[in-house]
């Protein structure tokens, strides 16, 4: 018999539903990278399932903070996405072990933190404990596309059972 896959119905719970597309393909950049237990991701901001972005501009100026933090949230939903198309199964994952954001940002905000929350809150809601995370929170002038977000992490995987 197999286990529930636990995250799977976490997501269904919270109403959310994974893509495994990305805005990556056909170029040298690939989404996600393994090196023993560690996942690495490529760098992901808040699109939809062809890559175009949901949002656009600088929080602070173009964006609200709560719109920032959304943002944040769907570029969660959208590694969340990369990750089950690699491993098969989110319930694979062990751990977040570092995340580093970067929030497009008008010259005089400052909260890039609280925009980095929709991102966090999201993995400690379906991980639990195991979604909390060190974490970077960085403002720059632009990013690709003029995305108000973008996101990579670093994730532990489970010990194999023998």
């Amino acid at each position: 018999m197999s286990k529930p896959n636990l995250i799977d119905q976490r997501l269904e719970q919270l109403g959310i539903k994974l893509s495994h597309k990305n805005g990556l393909q056909g170029r040298a950049l690939i989404p996600i990278q393994q090196h023993g237990r560690l996942i690495y991701t490529s760098g992901f901001g808040p699109t939809d399932e062809k890559g175009v972005p949901l949002w656009t501009g600088r929080v602070g100026s173009d964006l609200t903070l709560e719109e920032g933090y959304q943002a944040a949230r769907v570029c969660g939903i959208v590694i969340l996405g990369q990750l089950q198309a690699f491993l098969g199964s989110l319930d694979r994952i062990d751990g977040i072990v570092k995340v580093l954001g970067l929030v497009s940002s008008a010259p005089d905000f400052y909260q890039q933190p609280q925009v980095m929350h929709g991102f966090s809150d999201l993995m400690i809601d379906l991980f639990g404990e195991h979604g909390k995370h060190t974490r970077s929170a960085m403002g720059t002038f632009v990013l690709p596309n003029n995305i108000p977000v973008e996101i990579e992490a670093i994730f532990s995987l489970k010990q194999e059972e023998e």
